[in-house]
């Protein structure tokens, strides 16, 4: 069997640098919290204290999540007065749209 075609499972080929950025995405949105707030901006988009209303976590620990949702590009945030909002990218939307149709 010639293994070369295997390129995904070598580290320095461009198959391998993707498969590597998808398991960092995958664990990213795999984890429970982020997932439902993900299902909770598919709806639009909201401030914090909007999603508390809806996943039952603390102010600090929403924001900590959206900020790693927001480094991976997958919400944005607009500052709209005192409170900031937050609403899936397109890539976003593209992930959510995926996982909630398996």
């Amino acid at each position: 069997m010639n293994m070369s075609s295997y390129s995904c499972c070598t580290s320095l080929t461009k198959e391998s640098k993707q498969v590597t950025s998808l398991s960092s995405l995958l664990r990213l949105v795999s984890e429970e919290s982020r997932l439902r707030l993900l299902c909770v901006l598919q709806k639009g988009e909201h401030c914090v204290c909007e999603m508390m209303e809806h996943v039952n976590l603390s102010q600090s620990l929403i924001s900590h999540h959206l900020k790693d949702l927001k480094d991976a590009g997958i919400v944005e945030d607009k500052k709209k007065g005192l409170r900031v909002y937050y609403s899936l990218t397109k890539k976003g939307e593209k992930i959510i749209n995926l996982l909630f149709t398996l």
